[in-house]
C-alpha cells in the first residue's frame, strides 16, 4: 500500500493537504507545525476514531484532542494505491458524538465503491494487520519508539517464527490458568475460601446448638427474676409518687395562702396611700414637700406683710394746700407791689403744689395695687388672713407625714408580696422537679429510673430468648448439618486437587514458554541486530529481545549485554527503532507492504548516526513506503 495524498480538517489542520510519493518521504517542519497531527490523521483514516474513549487521569481521547480548532467537523480524505488500484477513502462527521464515522471508499476519479471495504475493516484490509499490531510495528509515534508487547502481536510473531498458528499465546494461556487458579483461591476470595467459610460456619452452628438450650434456660430464669423485681418496683413507685404529690400540694397551698395574705395587705396599704394622696391633691398646697413648701410660703407671707403695710399706709394732702396758699399770697403781693420776685415765688409754689398733687395720686394708686395683690395672695391659698395660711401649712405637714407613713407601709407589704411570689415560684419549681418522676432527684424519680432499667432489661432478655429460639429454629437438624459438613469436606478436597493441578499446569506452561522463548527471541533478535549494526556502523552486533519486547544490546567487546538503562538516549532510540523494524519485517504481511510512519524518532541522534539511520531508511524504502516527519533538516 502507498499513500499518495492526504486532505485533513483535523486538530490544527484546516483543510490542509499533504502529497506523498513512493519510497522515502521526509517531511520537515518545526515544532508545533502539525507533524504529530498528520501521523494521528493517517491512523484515524485507516482505523477510525474510538468514540467510546473518555477523559481520565490527564488522558485526552483522540475525539477531543484532535477536534478541529476552527470548530468545523472532523473529516478528511486519503488517496492511496493498493492491489494496483487507486482508492480514495473519505471519513466525515455526521454527529458530534461520533466523529469520522461516515465512511466511503471509492476508486479514485469515480463514484464506484470498493467492495468489502468499510469503516470497521478498512485499516486491517489495507495494512494487513489490526490497529494494535499497526501501532506496535509500522506506526512510530513521537516519544514512543520503545515497544510494548501485546497478545495479538505475540500471536503474529509466533505464527511466523514457530508453528505458523495465530491462535496460541503464552500470555493468554497463562492468564486463563491464573484466572482458573484465582477462581479457586485468590487471597480471601474464591471457591476454597468460600468453602472454608461455610465449613467454619457449619462447625460454629453445631457448637452453638450444643450450648443454646442451656443458655436459653438461664435467660428465662433471669427473666422471671426481673419480672418479680419489676412488680415490686411498680408498687414502690406508685406509693412514692402519691406521697410526693401530697407533700408538694401542701407546700404549694401554704405558699398560696401567704401570697394571698401579702397581696391583701398590699392592696389595703395601696388604698390608704391613694386616699391620703387624694387628700393632698385636694389640699391648697397640693403634693409638694413641706420643706420646700414652707420656704416658698414664708417668703410669700413676708411679701403679704409688706403689701398689707403698704395698703394701710396713709398720707395727708397738706403740702399741696400750703403750696397753693403761698402761691395766692405771692400773687397778691405782686398785685400790690409789682415786684418780679413775687411772680417767681408764685410760679414756684404753683409747681410745687402740682408735683405734690401728682405724688399723692401715685401713692393712692400704689396702695390700691398692693390691696389687690394682697387679695390675690389670700385667694390663692383660700384664706382670709396670714394666720389661716399658717394653720393650713401645719395641716399640710401633718397630712404629708401621714402619706410618708402610708408609703412606707405600702413598700413593706409590696416587698413582702414580692418575696411571697418568689417563694411561691420556688415552691412551684421544686414541686415540678419533685413531680418529675423520670429525671428528678426524688425517691420516686430514682425508683422510676430503676423501674425503666428493669423493664428494658426484661425487654432485652425477651429479645435474647427470642433470638436464641430463632437461631435454634434456623439452624435446623444437627444431623442435617453434620451431613452437609461432610459433603463440603469432600468438595473442598476435590477443589484443592484441582488447584494443585492448575498450579502444576502453570509451572509446566512456564517451562514450555521458556523453551519457545529460545526460538522466539533469537529470530527477532537476529533481524533487529542486523538493523542495529547498520545504524551504528557495526558497533553493536547482538540484540536480545525478551517476551515483553524489552531489549538489550552487546558490542563486539562486551562480555555481557547492556541493559537499556545504561544506554544513551540516541542509542536507546536506535535500539528500539531496530526492534520496530524487525517487528515490521516479521509481523507485517510480505505482499503489499504497508507504509512505515515515523514521527520525530531520530531527534536524539548525532549527525553521523543520523546519516546511518537515514541510509537504512532509504534501503527499507525500496520495498516499503517510508514517511518520516522530522524537525531536523
Amino acid at each position: 500500500m502507498i499513500i499518495n495524498k492526504l486532505t485533513a480538517s483535523f486538530g490544527k489542520l484546516e483543510n490542509d493537504t499533504l502529497e506523498l510519493h513512493e519510497g522515502l518521504n521526509v517531511i520537515y517542519a518545526p515544532n508545533e507545525s502539525g507533524k504529530s497531527t498528520w501521523c494521528a490523521f493517517i491512523q484515524a483514516m485507516l482505523y477510525g476514531i474510538d468514540s467510546s474513549e473518555r477523559m481520565k487521569n490527564g488522558y485526552i481521547p483522540d475525539k477531543l484532542r484532535y477536534a478541529p480548532w476552527s470548530g468545523a467537523p472532523m473529516e478528511g480524505t486519503m488517496e492511496l494505491t493498493a492491489d494496483r488500484c487507486d482508492i480514495t477513502i473519505t471519513r466525515r462527521t455526521k454527529t458530534k458524538g461520533a466523529p469520522m464515522k461516515e465512511f466511503s471508499a471509492t476508486y479514485t476519479g469515480s463514484n464506484v465503491p470498493v467492495k468489502g471495504l468499510n469503516s470497521a475493516n478498512a485499516g486491517e484490509e489495507l495494512t494487513g494487520v489490526s490497529k494494535d499490531v499497526f501501532r506496535r510495528s509500522a506506526f512510530i509515534a513521537q516519544g514512543a519508539v520503545s515497544l510494548s508487547g501485546s497478545p495479538e502481536l505475540e500471536k503474529r510473531i509466533n505464527s511466523i517464527v514457530s508453528t505458523g498458528e495465530e491462535q496460541t499465546s503464552y500470555s493468554e494461556a497463562d492468564e486463563r490458568l491464573h484466572q482458573w487458579q484465582r477462581k479457586r483461591r485468590y487471597n480471601r476470595r474464591g471457591l476454597l475460601p468460600e468453602l472454608e467459610g461455610r465449613m467454619d460456619e457449619t462447625r460454629r452452628k453445631l457448637e452453638e446448638m450444643g450450648g443454646s438450650v442451656q443458655s436459653t434456660e438461664e435467660l428465662e430464669a433471669r427473666l422471671e427474676e426481673s419480672k418479680l423485681r419489676c412488680a415490686q418496683l411498680e408498687l414502690q413507685v406508685n406509693q412514692a409518687r402519691k406521697r410526693q404529690r401530697r407533700e408538694a400540694l401542701d407546700r404549694l397551698g401554704k405558699g398560696r395562702a401567704d401570697l394571698q395574705r401579702c397581696s391583701g395587705k398590699h392592696d389595703e396599704a395601696m388604698t390608704a396611700l391613694s386616699q391620703i394622696r387624694e387628700e393632698l391633691r385636694q389640699d391648697p398646697f397640693g403634693i409638694i414637700e413641706p420643706e420646700r413648701l414652707e420656704e416658698e410660703v414664708h417668703a410669700e407671707l413676708r411679701e403679704m406683710e409688706r403689701l398689707k403695710a403698704g395698703a394701710e399706709e396713709k398720707i395727708k394732702p397738706i403740702w399741696p394746700v400750703l403750696c397753693l396758699v403761698f402761691a395766692v399770697l405771692s400773687a397778691a403781693l405782686y398785685t400790690n407791689y409789682r415786684h418780679w420776685a413775687f411772680i417767681i415765688c408764685a410760679a414756684l409754689f404753683c409747681v410745687g403744689a402740682l408735683v405734690t398733687l401728682i405724688r399723692y395720686g401715685n401713692f393712692r394708686k400704689n396702695r390700691e395695687a398692693m390691696r389687690v395683690q394682697l387679695k390675690k395672695q389670700l385667694k390663692k391659698y383660700g384664706a382670709r388672713s396670714a394666720s389661716e395660711i399658717e394653720a393650713a401649712l401645719i395641716e399640710h405637714r401633718a397630712l404629708w407625714e401621714r402619706m410618708e407613713l402610708a408609703e412606707e407601709e405600702e413598700r413593706h407589704w409590696r416587698s413582702a408580696f414580692d418575696n411571697a411570689r418568689i417563694v411561691q415560684s420556688t415552691l412551684e419549681e421544686s414541686a415540678l422537679q419533685e413531680l418529675d418522676f423520670s429525671d428528678g432527684d426524688s425517691e420516686a424519680a430514682h425508683l422510676s429510673r430503676e423501674l425503666t432499667r428493669t423493664r428494658h432489661h426484661i425487654e432485652k432478655l425477651s429479645q435474647q430468648i427470642a433470638a436464641a429460639n430463632g437461631r435454634l429454629a434456623a439452624m435446623g437438624d444437627p444431623l442435617v448439618l453434620a451431613s452437609s459438613l461432610s459433603c463440603m469436606k469432600d468438595r473442598y478436597e476435590m477443589i484443592c486437587d484441582e488447584y494443585d493441578a492448575i498450579s502444576l499446569a502453570i509451572d509446566t506452561l512456564r517451562d514450555a514458554n521458556d523453551e519457545i522463548q529460545s526460538r522466539f527471541s533469537p529470530e527477532l533478535g537476529r533481524v533487529a541486530a542486523s538493523y542495529m549494526s547498520a545504524v551504528t556502523g557495526g558497533r553493536y552486533e547482538d540484540v536480545f529481545i525478551n517476551r515483553d519486547f524489552s531489549a538489550r544490546v552487546r558490542t563486539s567487546d562486551d562480555v555481557v549485554a547492556r541493559e537499556a538503562e545504561y544506554l544513551s538516549a540516541g542509542t536507546l532510540d536506535l535500539m528500539y527503532l531496530a526492534v520496530r523494524l524487525a517487528v515490521c519485517e516479521l509481523a507485517l504481511p510480505e505482499g503489499e507492504r504497508c507504509p512505515l510512519i515515523i514521527d520525530d524518532a531520530l531527534v536524539n541522534l548525532d549527525e553521523k548516526r543520523m546519516e546511518q539511520a537515514m541510509e537504512l531508511l532509504r534501503e527499507i524504502s525500496r520495498d516499503r513506503q517510508v514517511i518520516l516527519f522530522s524537525c531536523r533538516k
